[in-house]
């Protein structure tokens, strides 16, 4: 399949000529959606979930459909009944060509003080391709693309590398990136690749790769 990184936690996923799109939220381009059969949401945070763009791409293409917990399916059910699925840990579901399961309940924490919201993680085709959202959470399958969330509030690097170390993925892409800024690239570069054991790679927006 061919992943596109879209700016931050955003990807793409083209298969069969069909696309699927993972978490176009508010600092995503505004063309992230366009095409997509399937529209994936991890949980409510804006820079997951922009509402006013999945409103515009369920508009603009009455064959797109949306799978997401239910914090984000409540605000948009409503309005296009039938085409928002509800979905949680353990779920399995066929969209726009790709297999997905569902893994993982509850985003990591902020802080003691902020409570925790609802957060999943989804793997396509088997393990081919894994984006855990805004937590850690390991699936209890292998994984051979991990969409990696280097840079977080709720993250430190010593967190993200051991969370690579434990997966064991064949090849981990930088998401979850839009505050890292360009001087602090490198550092992340040399050390999650230097101890995360495994290719650790970055895509810049809109840039491709075969996985």
């Amino acid at each position: 399949m061919k992943l596109t990184k879209k700016s931050h936690a955003c990807v793409r996923l083209e298969k069969s000529g069909r696309t699927l799109v993972i978490d176009p939220g508010g600092f995503t381009e505004r063309d992230a959606t366009a095409g997509a059969e399937a529209i994936l949401v991890t949980h409510e945070h804006p820079d997951h979930f922009d509402e006013g763009r999945l409103h515009a791409a369920l508009e603009a293409d009455p064959a797109t459909e949306i799978w997401t917990l239910r914090s984000v399916a409540e605000q948009l059910s409503a309005a296009f009944p039938g085409r928002v699925h509800t979905v949680g840990h353990g779920d399995t579901f066929t969209a726009a060509g790709f297999d997905i399961e569902v893994h993982g309940e509850l985003h990591a924490v902020i802080h003691p003080d902020i409570p925790r919201i609802t957060n999943v993680g989804y793997l396509v085709d088997g393990g081919k391709v894994f984006h855990p959202g805004d937590a850690l959470t390991v699936p209890a399958r292998r994984v051979e693309t991990l969409m990696l969330p280097v840079m977080a509030p709720w993250n430190k690097i010593s967190e993200v590398i051991d969370y690579v170390r434990e997966l064991k993925p064949q090849r981990a892409y930088d998401i979850h990136d839009a505050l890292l800024t360009d001087l602090a690239r490198p550092i992340y570069d040399r050390q999650i690749g230097a101890l995360g054991g495994t290719d650790h790679l970055r895509l810049g927006p809109g840039d491709s790769a075969e996985v």
